[in-house]
């Protein structure tokens, strides 16, 4: 049986076009609020097909000394070209791109996990400073 660790894949984000990018200030203080963007595709657009898209990202954050990571927002990405007319016919496409805020009193890590429907899941992180 495979684990989360074997599935979930990681790379440079301007060079994959699967990887989300985190983007939030790099420290914050104690209970100001955390403005968190996750975009897939930044540098390299990722196809945006009824037969190959992103269908959601998740966002969690992970408080130092903590063991679990708690789940901060999910947002799915459903418009893909498709209507009743078939398979890209549609003129409503999502971007997968969310925008989002949280507080924290802890410095911790921001992880972001996207998933492509055919390349399956990706992540990537950013440590943020509470001071």
């Amino acid at each position: 049986m495979a684990s989360a660790k074997e599935i979930l894949q990681s790379a440079d984000w301007k060079s994959e076009k699967h990887v989300p990018v985190i983007e939030a200030k790099d420290s914050v203080k104690k209970g100001e609020t955390v403005a968190v963007s996750v975009t897939v595709g930044k540098e390299i657009a990722h196809p945006n097909t009824t037969e190959h898209h992103i269908a959601w990202v998740s966002v969690y954050f992970l408080p130092r000394g903590e063991k679990f990571a708690l789940h901060i927002a999910r947002v799915e990405f459903a418009a893909h070209g498709a209507s009743t007319q078939g398979p890209n016919t549609s003129t409503v496409y999502t971007q997968s791109s969310a925008t989002g805020a949280f507080k924290t009193e802890k410095s911790g890590t921001i992880m972001a996990v996207s998933f492509c429907n055919i390349h399956g899941l990706w992540e990537s992180s950013k440590e943020i400073i509470v001071e």
